[in-house]
């Protein structure tokens, strides 16, 4: 198992029209078929010293192995979606993890 965990922060002054392209846009990734299971969400209502909500939305994504991720790097609707939302963020923030 592969995860590849993502966080974005979103430029301030976006508008509501560009934060919901964002999201459909996000939500497009799930079409990549080497994606096991996906998940987008923003930060819990959890606060505590060791936790970091500062980002405005986490995408979580499975995959079988790192090749099924790789797959991913270079597949069109992702792509896309950095072509199309780049602007949209000031920071991304990637974790990669494989299971023990």
């Amino acid at each position: 198992m592969f995860i590849h965990s993502v966080y974005f922060w979103l430029k301030e002054n976006i508008s509501d029209a560009e934060r919901a392209d964002f999201v459909r846009g996000a939500q497009s990734l799930l079409g990549v078929e080497t994606i096991v299971r996906g998940h987008i969400g923003v930060p819990g209502a959890t606060r505590r010293a060791v936790i970091d909500s500062s980002y405005d939305y986490a995408l979580v994504l499975e995959f079988a192995d790192q090749a099924g991720q790789d797959i991913y790097q270079e597949h069109p609707i992702h792509l896309q979606f950095v072509a199309d939302c780049a602007g949209y963020w000031t920071r991304v923030q990637v974790y990669d993890s494989v299971a023990l």
